[in-house]
């Protein structure tokens, strides 16, 4: 894990195209991430609830795919 230390108003950049701003400093640190439209960008717990969601779907029965009539 890289550890940087910002003031409040300095930013990081994460090559090209994200730039992370440091917001505000009290009992929580709030950031501010400017980024492409087409990267997701989500809460660590959101985040893994997704991949699980996602895993649980791809290991599931396909049987459902039989009620699916060719028309």
């Amino acid at each position: 894990m890289l550890v940087l230390t910002r003031k409040l108003n300095e930013s990081i950049k994460i090559g090209d195209d994200i730039e992370i701003t440091v917001l505000a400093v009290g009992d929580q640190v709030k950031i501010g991430i400017n980024a492409p439209k087409h990267i997701e960008i989500h809460r660590k717990e959101i985040f893994d609830l997704i991949q699980q969601e996602n895993k649980q779907a791809a290991e599931g029965p396909i049987d459902f795919l039989k009620n699916f009539k060719k028309e």
